[in-house]
């Protein structure tokens, strides 16, 4: 795999609660002429993002109702359409995990579709969701059944995990994932991936998008 192929799947990560606009504003000079598919930040930083990636092949991706999911539904959509409108392309949601475990089925594909309607109406249809399902919490038979839902709630990437709950990504996470959702819909793998061999693991494994604050390392180490 080319290094230009490799950044283009990766959304380069910085959701620290400590890391403010100074540290930001320079980590992200560092990385915004990588050729990243995305770099994922704060909400709250999401305006200095998008002016610092203005000019680049590098959009700005950010996170609603993170990392527990649990937000009411019309609080998700508002905050997802607002960050679109400070500069967001892609918007990371996470999904109601215990109204998903207790089978409010309805309740978890009405909760995420009006995120989807809202970024899509605040982005005249070009933003892109993709739904946080938290597998650590997950049973590994309802991991399939989670991204089914997501699916038809329209996201556009099913996600492993926030890198803030029990597990980070697994292999046999995302080959489920992958087998759920079929050819059309992407795949992002995050939590715990820091290393190139770990990455191309999840790659094989179905994946199409990673999630990482290890981008460069790992860029680096293909490079090498």
């Amino acid at each position: 795999m080319e290094r230009a192929e490799l950044a283009r799947m990766i959304d380069q990560t910085l959701l620290k609660p400590t890391v403010g606009f100074r540290e930001a504003s320079a980590w992200m000079d560092a990385q915004r002429d990588a050729g990243f598919a995305t770099l994922c930040v704060s909400p709250f930083l999401v305006p200095l993002a998008a002016q610092k990636l203005a000019g680049t092949e590098t959009a700005v991706c950010s996170v609603c109702a993170f990392p527990l999911g649990y937000a009411n539904t019309e609080s998700k959509a508002e905050e997802a359409a607002h960050l679109v409108e400070l500069g967001c392309a892609e918007v990371d949601v996470v999904m109601n995990v215990a109204a998903f475990l207790e089978g409010e089925n309805a309740f978890v594909v009405d909760d995420l579709r009006a995120v989807v309607d809202a970024v899509r109406d605040a982005s005249e249809g070009f933003g892109i969701v993709k739904v946080i399902l938290e597998t650590g919490f997950l049973p590994a038979a309802r991991v399939s059944a989670a991204c089914e839902l997501a699916v038809q709630a329209g996201a556009a990437f099913v996600k492993t995990s926030t890198g803030f709950g029990p597990r980070g990504a697994s292999v046999a996470d995302v080959r489920a994932m992958r087998a759920a959702v079929g050819p059309k819909v992407g795949v992002k793998a995050a939590g715990g991936i820091r290393d190139l061999a770990t990455a191309l693991e999840m790659i094989k494994a179905g994946a199409t998008r990673i999630g990482t604050s290890s981008g460069r390392e790992i860029l680096d180490a293909l490079a090498g």
